[in-house]
């Protein structure tokens, strides 16, 4: 690699290109480093119809773009002012050779962090990887690591939770919001400006109203307890999920919470209740292969296979359907929709590509997506379409995302303060008591 200037060197993993396929331009005036290895890794993914695959060609056609007739291997200045490199120094000295001997992708892109780091400075060159794994080896060996920050939530203990109490409120102010359904927000003073659809317990003793801002009026509204297709609300936080849902002018909901809330019951449920307003109910989750081991692994055809990851969502509904008589209206109601897929339950990766106008969607385990994917999800959203997100930021299923860089936590801190986005962190389980005590606990 040239040795153009004194600023630092980034080397890049494969799976950080498989994350964000434009990460060559996120580290500002400094010098990219792209190993031949991680090249050679992007032809094994450029084929599917996942995210990671559509990055994998994305970054392709965004390296062939930049080139314009020029040598990667001699260095390509990006906008920012730094350059962009294909090393292929990826041989190990007897050094290397005596610790790490198997010859895998992972140790060549080592290697070469590692060739780089002698030849310019340890204190100039930073290996990238989402593996937290290959960042303990490169720092083993004397090699600076770091995961790509990119997208990240600075402080997830700061994330937005969409929902308030305060305490002392005046009395006389509660009584109005019973009397009125409002209040002007002037009447009043809070510690903190609320954003829209922001919603807030106000209390004074044994009084308490249960309120949500509306940025248009001007006001706080009353947010009363109403019932979801049979499912009652059982507290406020749960409440205020069944208000955001089921509100016409909020058109994104996130719901983030432990397992046991209800984030994915409320949700279905409002979708049931708002059927009307609809065309479709699509329910999806992506599906996270246990064991590293890829669905094909599994006996049947695709259905078979997709059956176990779509269970949960099943189980949903079949708390849904229990509040009736098998021969009530509102049961048989739910099987019509089932057979006749107005109410359709699938991986979400047969949802990509598709133009979704009038339909309700709910996007189950959303923390198990990157920030890019979420992204292209909103962006499938026709006229009419609601989009709602619900999962647990601290339950991750996939080995490079956590409860910082996943995409249902930057969701959350990117809409904050958008009309038509409402938020809420549930933090009371209600499946069972013994539920909540194992969440707790265990």
């Amino acid at each position: 690699m040239l040795d153009i200037n004194g600023n630092k060197i980034f080397v890049l993993d494969t799976n950080v290109v498989l994350h964000d396929y434009r990460c060559i331009y996120s580290f500002q005036e400094h010098n990219v480093v792209i190993p031949i290895t991680l090249l050679e890794e992007i032809d094994r993914f450029k084929r599917g119809n996942e995210i990671i695959n559509f990055n994998a060609r994305e970054f392709s056609r965004e390296l062939d773009s930049l080139i314009d007739g020029q040598l990667l291997n001699e260095g390509v200045r990006l906008e920012s002012g730094g350059f962009l490199v294909v090393n292929t120094n990826i041989a190990k000295d007897e050094y290397l050779r005596s610790i790490f001997w198997e010859d895998s992708p992972d140790h060549r892109i080592l290697s070469l962090a590692y060739n780089l780091s002698r030849a310019h400075g340890p204190e100039r060159v930073f290996m990238v990887s989402k593996d937290i794994n290959l960042r303990m080896k490169a720092k083993s060996i004397g090699v600076q690591a770091e995961d790509y920050e990119t997208g990240k939530v600075k402080d997830i203990d700061e994330l937005y939770t969409g929902k308030n109490i305060v305490e002392h409120m005046d009395s006389h102010v509660i009584d109005r919001f019973y009397k009125e359904g409002a209040v002007p927000a002037g009447e009043f003073s809070l510690d903190d400006d609320p954003v829209p659809n922001e919603y807030y317990i106000m209390r004074n003793g044994t009084k308490s109203a249960l309120s949500v801002f509306n940025r248009d009026s001007g006001a706080f509204r009353l947010v009363e307890k109403k019932r979801a297709y049979g499912i009652h609300p059982r507290n406020a936080e749960q409440t205020f999920s069944l208000d955001a849902l089921m509100n016409p002018d909020v058109r994104l909901v996130t719901l983030s919470g432990k397992a046991g809330t209800g984030k994915t019951l409320m949700a279905l449920a409002a979708a049931l209740e708002k059927r009307r307003d609809y065309k479709q109910i699509l329910l999806a989750r992506p599906v996270i292969p246990l064991s590293n081991r890829d669905i094909g692994y599994l006996p049947g055809d695709i259905k078979d296979k997709l059956d176990p990851y779509m269970q949960p969502l099943f189980d949903n509904l079949s708390v849904i359907k229990n509040q009736f008589e098998e021969d009530s209206p509102d049961y048989r109601r739910i099987n019509e929709m089932v057979h006749n897929e107005k109410l359709l339950i699938m991986a979400l990766a047969y949802i990509r590509g598709r133009s979704l106008s009038k339909v309700y969607f709910i996007v189950d385990e959303a923390q198990n997506l990157t920030p890019h994917e979420v992204k292209t999800i909103i962006t499938r959203a026709g006229e009419g379409t609601k989009i709602v997100f619900t999962g647990d930021p601290y339950q991750i299923d996939t080995p490079y995302l956590d409860s910082r860089s996943n995409g249902l936590t930057y969701l959350i801190d990117k809409m904050r303060g958008q009309s038509l986005y409402a938020h809420v962190t549930l933090e009371k389980g209600e499946r069972s008591e013994l539920a909540e005590l194992a969440t707790n606990l265990l």
